[in-house]
């Protein structure tokens, strides 16, 4: 599990257009952190540290660690606005979690290893499922789901029920669905007709009109 990241923030105590103006010429954004049980608050955070988390594999859905003051919450994006014309982060609403909350999240499968017993002649190592849901901790939230292939073969597919992940991590997907399988393709002969070509003479007299 990658470091969790902390972004700093601080409380704002002024409000409207011409404070959030203000806010953004000086490299900064509103955002307010709602959730948890506790009262909604009004901060202000660096453009940079969040736009940084937008473009992370996880985007959006990244839990982080949000320090307004010296609170520390674990926060994720719930809504955000963008300016049309520019592209920027303009607002952040921010989801703060109570403390032993789960969420429900979705992350990646990295399957990992190789079949130990050698492939027959065009057969394919296949990844149905690139995506799986779990329900857990945020802090306990994993990067991504790992699955040996190792034991692998044409006649045993891999499925959710063969997944192990962590204590507090629970899988949502049907434990019955296909995660990787080998497929064997085998090229299909396809037979042409060689029509018969007549013979010169043949062809003269097949287009002669009759009389």
């Amino acid at each position: 599990m990658a470091e969790k990241i902390l972004v700093k923030a601080e409380k704002r105590e002024e409000l409207g257009k011409n404070a959030n103006r203000r806010l953004r010429a000086a490299g900064k954004i509103p955002v307010v952190i709602y959730g948890g049980g506790t009262e909604s608050v009004a901060a202000a955070a660096e453009i940079k540290d969040l736009a940084a988390i937008i473009r992370t594999d996880t985007g959006v859905n990244t839990v982080f660690s949000l320090d307004v003051d010296g609170d520390i919450n674990d926060v994720i994006f719930q809504d955000r606005q963008i300016d049309p014309i520019q592209g920027r982060l303009m607002h952040a609403d921010l989801r703060r979690f109570a403390k032993g909350e789960k969420i429900e999240m979705t992350v990646p499968i990295h399957l990992i290893g190789e079949p130990s017993t050698p492939l027959e002649e065009g057969a394919v190592l296949t990844q149905a499922l690139r995506e799986i849901k779990v329900l857990c901790e945020p802090a306990k939230t994993p990067d991504a789901i790992e699955l040996d292939v190792t034991d692998m073969t044409a006649e045993k597919s891999l499925h959710v029920s063969d997944i192990k992940v962590g204590a507090g991590v629970e899988l949502l997907d049907d434990p019955e669905t296909v995660v990787a399988s080998i497929s064997v393709v085998k090229e299909v002969e396809v037979e042409t007709e060689t029509a018969e070509v007549p013979a010169e003479g043949e062809a003269e007299q097949a287009e002669e009109p009759a009389e």
